[in-house]
């Protein structure tokens, strides 16, 4: 299986809240790295709403995605956990956790209803959220003087370099995120841009790899 090299996520932890019959479902989305931290988030709304009646969930995690989970909480099976998760998939959402908890209104909704309530729930929190795509990136050191960063940094974002930030030391290094090797505009036109900016007085420098919010 070839592994994947970019996936998208939630921009920002959100909530939204929606009513059905007088049932009240608050939706929270949130991103996390792994499955602890996803559990986390679900403890969390059970400690905050302690007076809701359901804590229905689902979380998708890894680029690929590698793991996906739901967990209905009490209510019918097949009803809240498992159209939440669909929702999450529907989007192409991974790293994420949907928790919808719920404050019963007296009124029964029927598996239909709770399915269209709990998914609704969750698009709504989504909503809110937004999405960005992370991408595994190449990351790249340059260092140059620092009468000379100012004017690069620029040039580079200009450029649509990613800048992941600056050291100063006894030369300014530029922490760079570009494309892995073999890629469009990868560290060889890095090179290029260098050389155009710099006179071929900067050089850069492949410190390792990671994902990163593009």
């Amino acid at each position: 299986m070839v592994s994947a090299t970019e996936y998208l996520t939630v921009a920002r932890g959100a909530e939204a809240e929606i009513e059905v019959k007088r049932s009240r479902f608050l939706g929270t989305v949130a991103r996390v790295a792994s499955e602890d931290q996803a559990r986390a988030v679900v403890d969390e709304a059970r400690r905050s709403h302690w007076d809701a009646r359901h804590h229905c969930s689902a979380f998708v995690l890894g680029p690929e995605p590698a793991v996906q989970r739901s967990n209905d909480d009490g209510e019918p099976s097949g009803t809240a956990g498992a159209p939440m998760l669909e929702v999450l998939r529907g989007r192409g959402l991974s790293d994420v956790v949907a928790v919808v908890t719920r404050w019963f209104g007296g009124v029964l909704l029927g598996a239909g209803g709770l399915v269209r309530a709990y998914s609704d729930a969750v698009r709504a929190a989504l909503d809110e959220a937004g999405v960005v795509e992370r991408r595994l990136l190449s990351l790249v050191d340059v260092s140059v003087s620092h009468a000379d960063v100012g004017r690069l940094e620029n040039d580079l974002r200009a450029r649509g370099v990613i800048v992941r930030g600056v050291d100063y030391s006894r030369l300014a290094t530029l922490h760079l995120a570009v494309p892995e090797a073999g890629s469009t505009g990868g560290v060889p036109r890095l090179n290029q841009m260098l050389a155009e900016v710099t006179g071929g007085q900067a050089a850069p420098r492949v410190v390792g790899r990671d994902w990163v919010d593009c």
